[in-house]
């Protein structure tokens, strides 16, 4: 099986095109930056290389003279939304095996990786022959429910360095978060980087429990102590012993229930309901809320010293409209796991879909996300998600305008590009908020269009 070494920083084209290898029999190393495709090198042994011709950390002709001088034997194929005859010459000068001219489709890909790994061997190279690598067995590892993935935008990178200095700690933890977000993911991944990850992880959903039955299900009770109590029960905390007890949404237990949860924080004790006797406890809190608590405090809806307990250490959950760049790495796993639960084989999502999830304001989060996408699979019946398949929500028009002018790239997408960046005196970020597009959206406008700062 040929090894092919992908280098490309477009994240949804990259995953699309790694998927599309992958099911023609490739396999596909991909890499983000040049800083990462040197360490590819380094540490593996690869058939093919194909390189994008522009990346953050460097060119990619300059990256393909640098491989080319290193590992010689390997040949290398350029990608490159510009397509002039100068570009394609100065590449096969600097010893591209080949070109392909972006966009290009399926056929002409695999034509020329074929035609790339069908050229001979020079005799010295046939007499200085680089001793190939053994190459490991890939274990497919099946997606669970609760597996965490790891973004690469600011927010998710936050997320994850909180999440790996508490986690050994047995601190209280307070997650903050939109709905969606996916708390409980991080609440389940604090505990299995803990030392308690061999023990229970219970989590409970406090808005689903009556306030009535609040103390039976936290800590027990004892058959006959109540109208319906038939046989004795264990309650959450006692279940939790040792391990991890997750309470989400614990902005919504009543303030009798808060003050029953704050003794047997404080006292790392229970007693069940009908019981005179008391059960030692030794769990970590860990809880989750949508809403201001310290604002809850303030109304008094919410008691400040439960607020202080639970809160010794606290992580925000970003929504996935502060998660720019990870979106189509989340859109990629929720494939993978509706690929796997709905047995398709669908291999990603065409540009315009990736356009349209790019512009969308997602309100319902990765909830949202991971429901879309499954839909979208199992009505799918060609190799790539179409717009077709997506629910209607997507398509309604939005007027939305910003001051000095409506910069929208449905119509005259070059010239509210160049109108965007002249108010923001060439500022992307800010000319990317005008737009109301992700910075990565026009970075790729500015190659589609060849449009050169000054």
């Amino acid at each position: 099986m040929p090894k092919i070494l992908l280098i490309e920083d477009d994240i949804a084209f990259c995953k699309l095109l790694e998927k599309f290898l992958i099911k023609k029999t490739f396999d596909v190393t991909i890499a983000f930056s040049a800083a990462e495709a040197r360490t590819a090198v380094k540490n593996e042994s690869f058939d093919l290389i194909l390189t994008d011709l522009r990346l953050p950390d460097s060119d990619g002709i300059g990256l393909m003279s640098e491989f080319k001088n290193e590992y010689p034997h390997i040949p290398v194929i350029l990608m490159t939304g510009y397509s002039d005859v100068n570009t394609a010459v100065k590449a096969i000068k600097n010893g591209a095996a080949d070109y392909i001219s972006k966009p290009f489709n399926p056929d002409e890909v695999l034509l020329v990786i074929t035609n790339a790994l069908q050229v001979p061997k020079t005799e010295d190279e046939e007499e200085e022959e680089v001793p190939v690598k053994k190459k490991k067995a890939v274990k497919k590892t099946t997606t669970t429910e609760n597996e965490f993935v790891r973004g690469i935008s600011v927010a998710s990178k936050k997320l994850w360095d909180h999440i790996q200095l508490v986690s050994p700690t047995d601190m209280s933890v307070l997650i903050i978060g939109e709905s969606g977000t996916g708390k409980e993911i991080i609440a389940k991944s604090i505990h299995q980087q803990s030392q308690r990850k061999n023990n229970n992880f219970i989590a409970v959903d406090c808005g689903a429990i009556p306030k009535e039955l609040a103390a039976s299900e936290f800590f027990g009770h004892l058959k006959g102590s109540f109208t319906g109590a038939i046989s004795d029960k264990m309650g959450y905390f006692e279940a939790a012993n040792g391990g991890t007890l997750f309470l989400d949404e614990i902005g919504n237990l009543s303030y009798e229930n808060q003050i029953q949860l704050l003794r047997a924080l404080q006292e790392r004790k229970i007693k069940p309901v009908g019981s005179n006797k008391e059960i030692n406890v030794d769990i970590r809190i860990i809880t989750a809320t949508n809403e201001d608590l310290r604002e809850a405090v303030k109304n008094g809806d919410f008691r400040e010293d439960l607020y202080h307990r639970i809160n010794e250490f606290s992580i925000q959950s970003p929504s996935l409209k502060d998660r720019d760049e990870d979106l189509m790495v989340f859109a990629d796993y929720f494939l993978e796991k509706a690929n796997e639960q709905l047995n398709k084989d669908i291999i990603g999502f065409s540009p315009e879909v990736v356009s349209i999830f790019q512009n969308y304001t997602w309100p319902g989060n990765l909830r949202e996300l991971q429901n879309c996408v499954k839909r979208a699979t199992l009505l799918s019946r060609g190799d790539f998600i179409e717009s077709d398949v997506l629910p209607a929500e997507f398509f309604q028009i939005q007027k939305q305008s910003t001051a000095g002018g409506s910069f929208s790239l449905s119509e005259n997408e070059k010239e509210a590009i160049i109108h965007a960046l002249s108010k923001a005196q060439n500022n992307k970020s800010e000319a990317a908020k005008l737009l109301k597009i992700t910075r990565k959206t026009l970075y790729n406008k500015l190659k589609q269009y060849n449009i050169e700062l000054e």
